[in-house]
């Protein structure tokens, strides 16, 4: 639990469930959760979140992603044993580890947590692999810097608040919407063309399966739209042709 310049109390939590749990209960006003990146993908856990609980995705943000090897003061990278990070970062930084496969490589709850566990438990024999910040914020020292794989690496964020609480931007220009169809052949088709002849455009598509009904899916994707007569248009095409649709945002692009 930190504060910050901007008056703003920062909880950190372990696992994603926990920080939209405690959007839906009202202990925190909201969240801010990573959605894809631009190595690595998608978060696929993120999207089940946001189809199960009623949250609504307020704003979206891009934040250039830059990993370093940070280990406690004094530390150099050949005394250095293990390397930890949250197997998303990890998976970023393919390259450096490959090139020290000396390394053992130990997955974490969070980039940021394993500095500071780093610190907190004095082990000179291991590094986390995280933002700038994290050495900052818990007296690491940055042993090698930019070790992710490819220099434009980005991650689109999200806003997460309660349902209840998100008014749409007047300017808003993007959609996020999930939607299930019946299992027949050509339905993903005329959904996805039911999208283009309401006139808006398809930015994204990702599938997850449905839990307990094997190989059946549920759509999420994302949309641009120029007014919200058009974004009502597409939301109304799909409720006509899908057995679910779930409307997850409406905010400004990026």
């Amino acid at each position: 639990m930190l504060g910050n310049s901007n008056g703003l109390e920062i909880i950190a939590c372990n696992v994603s469930g926990e920080v939209l749990a405690k959007v839906v209960s009202g202990d925190v006003d909201g969240a801010v959760l990573p959605i894809e990146n631009s190595l690595h993908g998608s978060v696929a856990e993120h999207y089940d979140l946001l189809l199960e609980l009623p949250v609504r995705i307020e704003r979206e943000s891009l934040l250039r992603i830059r990993h370093n090897v940070i280990a406690m003061p004094g530390v150099r990278l050949s005394e250095v044993r293990r390397v930890m990070s949250h197997p998303v970062a990890l998976a970023q930084c393919r390259r450096f580890l490959n090139k020290h496969r000396e390394l053992e490589v130990l997955p974490f709850y969070d980039t940021a947590g394993s500095v500071k566990h780093v610190m907190e438990a004095g082990l000179r024999d291991v590094a986390g692999i995280a933002p700038m910040l994290a050495a900052q914020q818990y007296g690491g020292e940055v042993v090698l810097a930019g070790v992710e794989d490819h220099a434009a690496n980005f991650t689109r964020f999200h806003l997460i608040l309660p349902e209840s609480s998100v008014q749409d931007p007047v300017d808003a220009n993007k959609m996020s919407l999930a939607f299930a169809i019946d299992h027949r052949p050509g339905t993903l088709v005329a959904a996805l063309e039911r999208l283009t002849a309401a006139g808006v455009d398809l930015t994204k598509i990702e599938s997850r399966p449905v839990p307990g009904s094997p190989w059946e899916y549920v759509f999420y994707v994302d949309v641009r739209f120029e007014s919200k007569e058009i974004a009502d248009a597409a939301v109304a095409a799909l409720q006509g042709h899908c057995r679910m649709v779930k409307e997850l945002g409406r905010y400004v692009a990026a």
